[in-house]
């Protein structure tokens, strides 16, 4: 790209001043991006990204990961930059979803990642970023300078606001601790029966909540608007565990990546919530419930921890059996994460019977921002380690191509295979506590699965009940909602005073 001449400088200053910035759309556009050494004077390594959106997004980086609505992402990885050093970005490195940037009017902000237990760069606390800046391409050439993007200032932490009955817990994970090295924090957003009395004596039925992805534990706010009218909620402590870490979400399952997980939350983080607040006690007592891969998560936290649940309420769940991931079948030789037995684009989600997300384009947009996306996220559960340190890809990202040796070490967090391969064992203890349901036009294609563990569980001899809703969606099952606080507190629908049959989880 070309200079701009000191005749041009009225005409560059004059823009910045109106708010937006030219550049050139016959080339692509350069950015020269540094760290001021004020909030980061140690060398960086890792990362330096730049999200672009229309001009009237104020902060570009908060839409980065965004997965229907993708800004464009130029990154590239440095090791060891000096504090204060420049570095351009100008796509040819990482560029999502790549090519040059038509004309318009743009927002740019620049944004790098240090939080090793945020999966979203740019926004977890202590991560570096710019001002957004403003800026036009021309339809005609013009000579312009780089647009200079200066990371000075970095992401705070926002109060959790603690009320009544919503309170906050966080305490140090010695288990996670040491698989990592360093000190992790375990947090979960409670909240409290209604009659819940710090100097009572009283304990309380306890439902443990995983969210979804993107959710954590703040969540527990959402919930709290959601349940007032739901039958017994009231009644029953509600916890909603942090499963949110560097790779994406945890689902509390122990994993070579991400460590204890699954053992973090039962040995550590269940036993000191109950402590605080007079919690269950005894695993009778509790209920696991989620949606999405809360829902696969509470259904392997009930499979694994059958003593430590009494019942499991599992919506929509991340695939429960790898013949069919998505509609995918792990295991066929053969298989391809983007293109079907035709050479057909893989649909990854829908809406109102229209593909609206395709795998490929999916999965280049989550590799352009790195670690924390939603399929890195299962290989980061599912694989073991690699040479590099990080989990083992189960697909080729160029072909789409599954390799078959790494689906086979998914094989002991495949739900079902697992549940045939250990029923003899585990079977017994499992006996009127598993509950799953799903919708049969779930958006991202998951009812193929639960239809296929239904089948495996009824095979069995299993009393589980699995349900596919007609014509719902991706989302939690009111109905089974309702009834898990119900079952919670033993306590028939109709003996509940009038007004509060709905169950409020629409």
């Amino acid at each position: 790209m070309r200079r701009v001449g000191t005749g041009f400088v009225g005409v560059v200053l004059a823009a910045m001043l109106a708010g937006f910035f030219p550049v050139c759309v016959s080339a692509q556009v350069l950015f020269r991006v540094r760290i001021d050494p004020g909030i980061h004077g140690v060398p960086y390594t890792g990362r330096l990204y730049v999200a672009i959106t229309p001009a009237a997004v104020v902060e570009p980086r908060l839409e980065a990961g965004n997965w229907f609505e993708p800004p464009r992402i130029l990154a590239v990885d440095v090791e060891g930059l000096a504090p204060g050093a420049w570095v351009s970005i100008d796509g040819s490195e990482i560029n999502f979803p790549g090519g040059e940037i038509g004309a318009g009017a743009y927002a740019a902000q620049a944004f790098g990642r240090l939080n090793l237990d945020s999966p979203e760069p740019g926004r977890g606390v202590g991560d570096p970023y710019s001002g957004a800046v403003r800026f036009k391409v021309e339809e005609e050439p013009a000579q312009i300078e780089a647009i200079e993007l200066v990371l000075d200032r970095v992401v705070e932490s926002e109060p959790f606001e603690e009320t009544d009955r919503i309170r906050l817990v966080e305490m140090v994970s010695p288990l996670l601790s040491a698989f990592h090295g360093r000190e992790v924090v375990m947090r979960a957003g409670v909240r409290l029966p209604r009659e819940w009395a710090p100097d009572g004596s009283r304990t309380y039925p306890t439902v443990y909540w995983v969210t979804g992805f993107g959710g954590d534990h703040t969540s527990i706010v959402g919930l709290d608007r959601m349940l007032t009218r739901v039958p017994g909620a009231d009644e029953c402590l509600i916890v909603v565990p942090d499963a949110s870490c560097y790779w994406g979400h945890s689902v509390f399952a122990d994993s070579a990546t991400n460590g204890p997980r699954g053992r973090a939350l039962v040995e550590e983080l269940i036993p000191e919530v109950e402590a605080r607040f007079r919690g269950a006690g005894v695993g009778d007592r509790r209920a696991v419930t989620g949606g999405s891969s809360g829902g696969w998560a509470s259904l392997w936290l009930q499979v694994m921890y059958p003593e430590s649940f009494g019942s499991c309420w599992a919506h929509c769940p991340d695939p429960v059996d790898f013949r069919d991931f998505q509609r995918i079948n792990l295991y066929e030789p053969g298989a391809n994460m983007y293109r079907d037995h035709e050479g057909n684009a893989r649909p990854l989600a829908r809406r109102n019977g229209e593909v609206i997300l395709e795998y490929e384009p999916f999965v280049r947009m989550e590799d352009a921002l790195g670690p924390g996306g939603q399929i890195a996220s299962f290989e980061a559960v599912f694989s073991p380690r690699g040479a590099d340190g990080g989990p083992r890809r189960l697909f080729d990202r160029e072909t789409g191509k599954v390799d078959h040796e790494v689906a086979r070490t998914w094989e002991p967090y495949d739900i079902r295979l697992y549940l045939e391969r250990n029923w003899e064992r585990v079977g017994a203890g499992l006996a009127g506590r598993l509950r799953v349901f799903a919708g049969s036009v779930d958006t991202f294609y998951l009812e193929g699965a639960v239809a296929l563990l239904a089948e495996s569980l009824s095979a069995l001899g299993s009393d589980a009940e699995v349900k596919i809703v007609e014509g719902m969606g991706h989302t939690v099952y009111p109905e089974g909602v309702r009834r898990m606080f119900v079952h919670l507190v033993e306590r028939e629908p109709e003996q509940f005073p009038a007004g509060e049959a709905s169950s409020g989880a629409e």
